[in-house]
């Protein structure tokens, strides 16, 4: 079945509205936030699956014995520490994770915000003659 279909009257003069500087810039400027939020649900996802791996980890290191030494990872070397500080280095870097996720949230909600406002913009402009949804 064909998706063609043939445009109304309407949506044919819709067409050839003119595009302004001003005009151009707030597209580009929508552009560019468009790829923002592209890199930054990238990154949420990356920070949501790390706090997912230390997560593992701390349960993990619930089973162990307190004063049993486990090698933990500082950069490239690991050291031995026993459990209980592993559980307390664990749970300080899960707390930075969370806040580092809610960080990005936020970005993400204000980027959004700033989209919305432009495409109501661009829309009221261009109607039909733009198109600044996602597919």
């Amino acid at each position: 079945m064909s998706n063609i279909k043939m445009l109304n009257k309407k949506e044919e003069t819709d067409g050839d509205v003119e595009v302004s500087w001003v005009d151009q810039q707030r597209i580009n400027e929508f552009s560019k936030y468009n790829a923002k939020i592209d890199d930054l649900e990238d990154q949420y996802e990356k920070v949501k699956q790390e706090k997912e791996y230390l997560d593992d980890v701390a349960m993990e290191l619930e089973l162990a014995d307190e004063d049993e030494h486990v090698r933990y990872k500082v950069g490239d070397a690991f050291v031995h520490v026993t459990a209980a500080e592993a559980i307390e280095k664990v749970e300080k870097e899960s707390e930075k994770l969370n806040l580092r996720l809610e960080d990005v949230k936020h970005q993400i909600t204000i980027v959004q915000g700033k989209m919305e406002g432009l495409k109501k913009e661009l829309y009221a402009k261009f109607g039909n003659a733009i198109n600044l949804e996602k597919e």
